[in-house]
């Protein structure tokens, strides 16, 4: 509970930041990169299969040899039509052209601008925080006003209903009073109402039961509210994305190399390695394998003019960021100037409310 103490507003942001159920997602963010990158670097593990095949040929090779008069002739196995076959294979990667380093780059660019996504959110999440928190302030100086004016409406009133009984005024004077006071009345409580709306979604916005009776500081609002453009989580965003999309192109290119492994096989089948063998027997070999897929070329100057076309647009979206922000700024900067002159005001009304007020109680004392 927060109440009957100072609070100040980056207290208030911590606590609205910590409150926020979306600030979970960077760790969700975080592990999930963590977990795609240990898959890709599985892909230097070896790599078995198991597979069978059973078939049926039309024609089998066959050997019919003629041999000279006088030597006798010789006979070759033939195959069976029906071939049986179950194989295991293990393939080592030895050289994947880039392909892994590039992918866990891209998850690392990916997992950073879902990250500044988040920053950007929080940031808003803040100016809500910021709004509320200045708000609040300025229904605090008002009501503070308004009880010195409530004070001044009831001794005045105090004055003319003694004018009343001495004569000096009548009835009508006090029911003009009795007016101004039911109007300062009316007036507080829609300034009380103002500021319970704002004190309510502010602790909504903490997770914290805030009350009237808590002391809100004044912050420096130059130093607090105005985020210079550099420091902008926008403009982080827009730079993770492009980085992001840079890192496509380098996944691109590395997908287009050919690929180097070596390789085990054993297998049982009839026949085996030896075609005219008609038994069921067991092989092995072994060796290096280049496999290169020439198909993506087709595609692959297309895939990077759209990578450069992504890129384009996220220029495009940073750059009309800020051109929106160069116009918001002025009219953040008139608001701050507004809110400090107004808080420089009420406190000189105050002071100057307060020794009024003392000057007429010093004038009934002397009884004058």
């Amino acid at each position: 509970l927060v109440s009957s103490q100072v609070i100040t507003l980056s207290e208030i942001q911590k606590m609205a930041e910590a409150n926020y159920p979306a600030i979970a997602r960077y760790d969700i963010i975080e592990k999930t990169k963590d977990f795609s990158i240990a898959n890709a670097n599985r892909g230097f593990l070896p790599q078995g299969t198991v597979s069978a095949l059973a078939t049926w040929q039309s024609d089998v090779t066959w050997i019919d040899m003629e041999m000279p008069e006088g030597i006798p002739p010789l006979y070759f196995p033939v195959p069976d039509q029906d071939q049986y076959r179950v194989v295991a294979e293990l393939n080592q990667l030895i050289w994947d052209g880039g392909n892994i380093s590039a992918q866990k780059k891209s998850l690392k660019a990916v997992a950073e601008v879902e990250k500044k996504q988040l920053d950007t959110e929080v940031y808003a999440l803040r100016e809500r925080v910021n709004n509320l928190y200045f708000g609040i302030l300025l229904m605090k100086g008002n009501l503070l006003q308004h009880e010195i004016l409530e004070n001044e409406l009831q001794r005045n009133y105090d004055n003319v209903q003694t004018y009343v009984q001495n004569g000096v005024a009548n009835d009508v004077d006090l029911s003009t009073v009795k007016v101004e006071q039911l109007k300062a009345g009316q007036q507080r409580i829609q300034l009380e109402s103002t500021l319970d709306a704002y004190i309510r979604m502010l602790s909504v916005l903490t997770g914290e039961p805030l009350e009237k009776n808590t002391t809100f500081v004044k912050p420096n609002p130059e130093v607090e509210l105005i985020s210079p453009i550099i420091n902008r989580p926008e403009l982080k965003m827009f730079t993770a994305q492009e980085e992001a999309a840079e890192s496509q192109k380098s996944l691109l290119k590395a997908k287009n190399m050919p690929k180097l492994s070596a390789f085990a096989q054993g297998g049982y089948g009839k026949p085996g390695l030896n075609m005219f063998d008609t038994k069921f027997s067991p092989y092995f070999l072994g060796g290096i394998r280049l496999s290169w897929n020439i198909g993506n070329l087709y595609t692959y100057g297309n895939d990077k003019k759209k990578i450069d076309l992504q890129k384009q647009s996220v220029n495009t979206q940073k750059e009309t960021f800020l051109y929106n922000l160069k116009v918001q700024i002025p009219q953040q900067q008139l608001e701050i100037e507004k809110y400090k002159k107004t808080m420089l005001d009420d406190d000189e009304i105050i002071r100057h409310q307060t020794l009024i007020r003392e000057a007429a109680e010093v004038k009934v004392e002397n009884g004058t």
